[in-house]
């Protein structure tokens, strides 16, 4: 006979800020981000992927889905039932949805941002934010393969 041992139920953490749809909000996205990701106690190569991909996901909320008077959310949640840190960013600027480009050339000084957020999380993808946003979410995986 086999007994198991009762497993403790998996927890989920959230940490949400609404930041200015500026540079300077952009730059604190990250900042704040390393709080929770330390008290989680993630690994530093999944804290400074999230990192990187908060700096890129807040600079394009600053950049490309600014709306005068607006702000930007960030929120962070880590499920340790799936082991997945999921990072989301919603903008107050609908409309087309952002997609990873083709073809970015190498010696430009943009258009490899969600290029970068592609390579560094496992998954990501955007979906609309009624009434008028859209949110750009990652997920990354904080358990050892």
């Amino acid at each position: 006979m086999s007994a198991t041992l009762p497993q403790p139920p998996g927890t989920v953490a959230t940490f949400a800020q609404l930041l200015s749809s500026t540079r300077r909000g952009a730059c604190l996205a990250r900042l704040l981000t390393t709080t929770p990701l330390r008290a989680w106690n993630l690994s530093s190569d999944v804290a400074e992927r999230a990192e990187q991909i908060v700096a890129e996901l807040a600079a394009n909320a600053a950049l490309h889905g600014r709306v005068q008077g607006r702000d930007f959310r960030l929120t962070l949640t880590l499920d340790t039932t799936t082991g997945l840190l999921r990072i989301a960013v919603t903008d107050a600027k609908g409309g087309q949805l952002p997609v990873a480009p083709a073809d970015s050339p190498t010696d430009g000084e943009t258009g490899r941002g969600l290029l970068m957020v592609g390579a560094l999380a496992d998954r990501w993808g955007t979906e609309p934010h009624p009434p008028g946003g859209k949110t750009v979410w990652a997920e990354v995986s904080h358990r050892s393969s």
